[in-house]
């Protein structure tokens, strides 16, 4: 039996279709095309809202009432503890010349501040406009009464209010301390609110008013009394007015220099009351409501201004020779509350 031949032309086609399948398979496949790769944008940053009492920018707000606390400022409570935290903080002349502070407390709450002592008649007009606390130790009754008729809400250690303590390295009455955190956590639900705005401050899209069209100063001399002459210089490198008491710097117990971003100076009459201290000096009050001369002090630069208060409850309010309001630089402040007849201010 003869097995049939493939013919050559049959098996060349055999051939070429062997060759086709082989040069299909080893042939490299077609690169898909890559998809294009896009970067996601970066997400916004967060949104920024200014402290009231300073303009300086925060990304994460607290509500909580100010608090106000009044501080001693004789040569025995020196060095006192957390002046630096405060938002501001006025100086006023009381009783023998010797001059009182209130220090106000929002953005920052500092772990110890004092040494804390008695309330002022002109105290409740200072601290009226903050709508919050006022923390003191002492006082007589006519002056604690018209802190609480302001709509402050009263802290008093003599009035049982908890959060005060002695502090042993100090003698009675100058040993009076306390954690401002205690005092802000007994806020009533009626004081519980952030403060408003006391003075206009710069933002980011302005220039504070003594930057721009202000004089060159690196030195702010103030006589308050025969008993109180602190002295304000700027200090570039810190971007800060430094105080010193008398001839010595002004510190803090933990040795930090007292320091300022806006150093505010009101001229103000002071007339004596009918109440005295223990040891039979009068006591005298500051007229917070009115208008009169002002200074304001800030980067290196003072400016001539006019300031008004139209009534306890309201705020000072700062204008410049035009009319202009005046704009603060974001930071602290401290208010100096110089007698129009006994004090005197210097700029160099």
């Amino acid at each position: 039996m003869h097995r049939p031949r493939r013919t050559l032309r049959a098996a060349a086609a055999v051939t070429i279709a062997a060759g086709l399948a082989l040069s299909t398979a080893c042939a490299p496949k077609a690169t898909e095309a890559a998809a294009p790769t896009t970067t996601p944008a970066p997400p916004p940053p967060p949104p920024t809202f200014p402290w009231p009492l300073t303009g300086v920018e925060t990304t994460d707000p607290v509500e909580r009432p100010a608090l106000a606390v009044k501080i001693e400022n004789s040569p025995e409570s020196r060095p006192q503890s957390g002046l630096n935290a405060a938002d501001m903080v006025w100086e006023e002349v009381v009783e023998g010349g010797i001059t009182r502070f209130v220090a106000v407390y929002h953005s920052e709450l500092p772990r110890e501040i004092g040494p804390i002592r008695s309330v002022r008649p002109m105290d409740a007009a200072i601290a009226a406009p903050l709508r919050g606390l006022f923390a003191f130790s002492g006082g007589q009754q006519p002056f604690v009464s018209a802190v609480s008729a302001a709509g402050l809400q009263v802290v008093s250690h003599d009035g049982g209010a908890g959060g005060f303590y002695r502090f042993d390295g100090r003698s009675a009455p100058h040993n009076v301390y306390a954690d401002p955190a205690d005092f802000v956590a007994q806020a009533d639900p009626s004081h519980t609110a952030d403060p408003i705005p006391q003075f206009r401050m710069a933002s980011s899209a302005d220039q504070p008013s003594a930057l721009g069209t202000g004089t060159p100063a690196t030195l702010l001399k103030l006589k308050l009394s025969g008993m109180s002459s602190p002295t304000w210089a700027w200090n570039p490198a810190q971007q800060a007015w430094l105080r010193t008491e008398g001839s010595a710097p002004a510190l803090q117990a933990d040795g930090q220099q007292l320091k300022a971003t806006n150093v505010v100076v009101l001229r103000v009459d002071i007339v004596n009351t009918r109440y005295t201290d223990p040891a039979g000096n009068p006591v005298p009050e500051t007229d917070m409501v009115g208008t009169g001369e002002a200074l304001v002090a800030t980067g290196g630069r003072t400016l001539l201004a006019t300031w008004s208060k139209a009534s306890d409850s309201a705020p000072v309010v700062l204008i410049d020779s035009h009319g202009t309001p005046i704009l603060l630089a974001p930071g602290n402040t401290w208010v100096e509350l110089v007698p129009n007849r006994t004090g005197s201010v210097t700029v160099g």
